[in-house]
């Protein structure tokens, strides 16, 4: 049977009630609407009506319109519905939608997925770059055949799997076979590498600045005012403390004073040293930040020399200098630019 028959057979079925029978076994009704054939799934794929008993033994992986109506089989009263992608496999990150492989898989299963196969076509040595190389073919149930590769190397992808680059490159050759067959137009969020680090790391700020808000807007209770009270008085006695102290050291001043040309420097305070790296730390583009960008630069083909002129342009300072702010702004950009 040629794929335009059975994509012709496949059409015909989709108007054919399906009940649920027992252990995986369906009720199909006849094309007349008259009969009823019953559709076996558990383990093989079988139907009790003549079209499947004379062309079984000709063609051992035939699939008649009963049971591909029962592949189908969407729920609803037994009505098929027109497959659909499920909400929750749509995730938003930074503005951008991107699906989930699971969601690709499950309206794969909806259209008729009849197989996937993988094949390595690159391990992951040293010599290589530790990057794998991965071909899928995916066959839908009427024929058709879609066929893609995926790679994948530790800086592309997610630091928490870069020790597993070729089940990666693995799920992203299968990913954009099934991107193909269900046609969606969305990125599946698993092509992507590094990006969840910033996330993630995002994710934890605002997780730590809503604990701090939460904290300074909590009602003050009898516990609080006795803390508050404790805290106090631990203050009063370091200021006493402090004013011994400052004394102390006044007389030591007097006995050994600095000569009158001496200009003597203030002592840099843990505050300015803190401060000092704060600024360093947040004047510096993260591994993961530059890894997204370099990513995203793959995907949209952007020469090297390119990408700094639209940093440049965009930010007035050359690229080497880009900053962690600057970073999350412009791997946004380069998301939108899609």
């Amino acid at each position: 049977m040629t794929a335009t028959q059975m994509e012709q057979k496949n059409n015909k079925g989709i108007g054919l009630h399906v009940f649920p029978a027992d252990n995986n076994n369906f009720m199909v009704e006849s094309s007349q609407g008259k009969i009823f054939y019953k559709v076996f799934l558990n383990g093989s794929r079988t139907c009790t009506c003549a079209d499947y008993v004379n062309n079984v033994q000709k063609d051992p992986e035939f699939l008649c319109k009963h049971i591909i109506a029962a592949i189908g089989l969407s729920g609803n009263g037994g009505k098929k519905q027109a497959p659909k992608l499920d909400e929750r496999f749509i995730k938003n990150l930074k503005e951008k939608d991107f699906v989930l492989y699971s969601g690709l898989l499950d309206l794969a299963h909806q259209k008729g997925l009849k197989s996937i196969t993988v094949e390595a076509i690159q391990f992951p040595t040293k010599d290589n770059g530790m990057e794998a190389i991965c071909k899928a073919t995916t066959e839908a149930v009427n024929g058709e055949m879609f066929v893609d590769w995926g790679d994948a190397n530790p800086k592309n992808v997610n630091s928490t799997i870069a020790n597993h680059v070729l089940r990666m490159a693995s799920t992203r050759a299968k990913a954009r076979t099934l991107r193909d067959f269900t046609n969606i137009g969305m990125t599946c969020l698993e092509e992507l590498g590094g990006t969840d680090d910033d996330v993630a790391g995002e994710d934890k700020q605002k997780g730590k600045a809503r604990k701090d808000y939460n904290q300074q807007q909590k009602p003050e209770g009898k516990g609080d005012a006795k803390n508050q009270a404790q805290s106090a008085a631990q203050a009063s006695e370091r200021q006493k403390e402090a004013a011994i102290n400052t004394g102390a050291q006044n007389c030591d001043s007097r006995k050994e004073a600095p000569p009158a040309n001496h200009q003597s420097q203030p002592p840099q305070t843990a505050h300015q040293e803190n401060s000092e790296k704060n600024v360093n730390q947040k004047a510096k583009a993260s591994a993961a930040q530059m890894t997204a960008i370099q990513r995203l630069k793959d995907i949209r083909s952007i020469p090297d020399g390119q990408l700094q002129e639209m940093f440049q342009k965009q930010f007035g300072i050359p690229f080497v200098d880009i900053t962690g702010d600057d970073a999350k702004v412009f791997i946004r950009s380069l998301q939108q630019a899609a």
